[in-house]
């Protein structure tokens, strides 16, 4: 891994809202370069640490030999309750994710994350799959203007697609900044690079990182013992509405309807109760570490409730009037 230093973000928070202690069992589901993990080890946990980076495993091998209560697993962290039942771990006290891509990875040119840099343009975080080289030079038009729309928020989404599709075949990250930089117009004092937007939408894609982060959260819910908590770290406006949505759902807080479209009820007992509002970093942290300046942590408190499972399992959403909702509800 690269040899620049890794900051985890929001530490001090996330160990207080995780509150751990001796002999609990925490998963630190995105384990990185084990900034979490070390502090819940310290705090006498016994921690579970997933990452699809054989990268981060490797580098992680040192640690696992050096402390009993450490066990390191290479796999997403959408499998977490699969493979903490495979190794008889559950129920679990904690869980802990931080979303995104992480310094290691920016800081490595030759894993194509950062415009940077100029490095082969490859953006997987697991290694493997197909990589962003692989859907800038293959996909249609049409879908590339939709990922960069979708997971970028792109405004002129189809300028930049028309263009990537114009300048096939596309190699490095550099290939693909100047492509964007010019499809928009890029002036060099501009205060924001336009190809953050493209880079972010493409990684997020090839990556699968939304639904990964719903099959996550949907995976603590069925792992967490009663009283045990989530906690999750985001960066982007993507990830902290799908786990603001989360949250709200599982908690029964989901917002009111109108006498033109009635809330929908559901009949499932909440399986989280929220712990307190969404923390963002300080002044003084993000001094210390600027890439924690788009942080925002969200905790819940797992109920006694059942966790409510696929959508598909038979149980029944209705409205306030008592007919049954749409599957978009």
């Amino acid at each position: 891994m690269s040899g620049a230093p890794h900051v985890p973000v929001l530490l001090e928070e996330v160990l207080a809202a995780l509150a751990p202690a001796p002999g609990d069992i925490m998963v630190d589901a995105t384990f990185g370069a084990g900034g979490y993990t070390r502090a819940l080890l310290g705090a006498g946990a016994q921690v579970f640490a997933f990452d699809r980076d054989p990268d981060a495993i490797a580098a992680g091998r040192a640690l696992e030999e050096a402390e009993a209560g450490l066990t390191l697993v290479p796999a997403a962290f959408s499998r977490l309750d699969r493979e903490l039942a495979a190794r008889g771990a559950v129920p679990v006290n904690g869980v802990t994710m931080d979303i995104g891509v992480s310094s290691m990875h920016l800081d490595q040119a030759a894993r194509g994350f950062s415009f940077q840099q100029d490095g082969p343009l490859d953006m997987r975080m697991s290694q493997e799959g197909d990589s962003a080289a692989d859907f800038l030079n293959n996909a249609d038009e049409a879908d590339i203007a939709d990922v960069l729309w979708r997971y970028g928020e792109e405004p002129k989404s189809r300028r930049v697609a028309r263009a990537i599709v114009a300048a096939r075949r596309l190699a490095t990250t550099g290939d693909f900044a100047r492509v964007v930089r010019k499809a928009l117009g890029h002036r060099p004092h501009d205060k924001k690079d336009p190809a953050t937007r493209a880079f972010q939408a493409v990684r997020i894609h090839v990556n699968d990182e939304l639904g990964e982060l719903e099959l996550g959260l949907a995976a603590a819910e069925r792992v967490l013992a009663p009283g045990g908590r989530l906690v999750v770290v985001s960066f982007h406006s993507l990830e902290d509405r799908m786990i603001k949505r989360f949250l709200r759902e599982r908690s029964g807080a989901t917002p009111a309807g109108s006498r033109h479209r009635p809330a929908a009820v559901d009949l499932r007992a909440p399986t989280f109760e929220i712990v307190g509002r969404a923390v963002r970093p300080s002044a003084a942290e993000v001094a210390r570490n600027p890439r924690a300046r788009s942080a925002t942590l969200r905790a819940a408190r797992r109920t006694a409730a059942p966790a409510w499972g696929d959508r598909g399992s038979g149980e029944q959403v209705f409205d306030v009037a008592g007919r049954a909702a749409s599957g978009d509800e």
